[in-house]
């Protein structure tokens, strides 16, 4: 799998987490709980705690790899795509190509319109600068739709 370290502070209870999995019987740990922490994780400072939770797993096999190429999550406002590199401006990149992917596999959008609506009406947030992986995610507000998802 690959969600490795995701100090996103936007994945807290209720979020569904889709995690990629790149090779077959891949394993999943849980780890690195944060009960504080701010967008960007600057200095190695959230407020690490212990966790404790409930968690449902569920294959997907109808994501295509192409579609799923790094973890997103989904709370009940938001859709939050995510990537991360040793390059912010790649991180970034990657981060808003899988928020273009995600609106048009979800909404069924245009490339072209779902870059134009990533850049109007979405937060590219930097999710943590902490270590040599840069992170960041876009958020897309639910409350762009008024249709449901596909």
């Amino acid at each position: 799998m690959h969600a490795g370290n995701l100090d996103n502070k936007e994945l807290v209870a209720g979020t569904i987490l889709y995690i990629p999995v790149n090779v077959p019987g891949g394993l999943l740990h849980i780890g690195d709980g944060h009960a504080a922490q701010g967008d960007g994780e600057v200095d190695i400072t959230a407020l690490e705690t212990a966790l404790r939770g409930r968690l449902q797993l569920i294959v997907r096999k109808d994501l295509r790899p192409k579609q799923l190429q790094w973890p997103r999550g989904e709370t009940r406002d938001h859709w939050i795509a995510m990537a991360a590199d040793s390059n912010l401006t790649t991180a970034a990149k990657l981060a808003v190509r899988q928020a273009i992917t995600l609106l048009g596999d979800t909404y069924g959008l245009s490339r072209e319109d779902a870059y134009q609506l990533v850049s109007t009406a979405c937060d590219v947030r930097i999710t943590q600068l902490v270590d040599g992986t840069l992170g960041v995610h876009v958020m897309i507000p639910k409350a762009l739709f008024t249709r449901p998802a596909l």
